[in-house]
């Protein structure tokens, strides 16, 4: 069973910085394309970075130069280091992996910009 756990979230005041971590269990997470999606408050989920297979990273506009994914292969560990925050960067942040031809989505981690 492939299962993604995120922690890490909490209340952090604009222009402060949080990281992310997100272990994955059975699946190694090396190769594989992985991610974080955020859901604010009446909107759509969105994909906020992602690492391909390769190791390249691509990241959403919105955050682009704050954010930085990052994957710790001997914790099997997925990282979001988020910097210079906003009150828009508020939602609940979901990190997910794909294996076997499947997304598999972890249960999401609360994040409160605001003073």
């Amino acid at each position: 069973q492939v299962q993604p756990v995120e922690s890490g979230g909490g209340l952090v005041q604009p222009g402060g910085s949080l990281k992310l971590p997100c272990v994955v269990s059975g699946r190694i997470l090396s190769g594989t394309n992985s991610g974080w999606y955020r859901q604010a408050p009446g909107k759509e989920r969105e994909l906020v970075a992602r690492i391909l297979s390769g190791g390249e990273a691509n990241y959403a506009n919105s955050v682009r130069g704050r954010f930085i994914i990052s994957r710790d292969e001997a914790k099997n560990t997925l990282y979001l280091q988020m910097n210079s925050l906003k009150p828009e960067d508020t939602a609940v942040y979901y990190c997910y992996t794909t294996a076997y031809g499947m997304i598999y989505w972890g249960r999401g981690t609360p994040v409160t910009v605001s003073s």
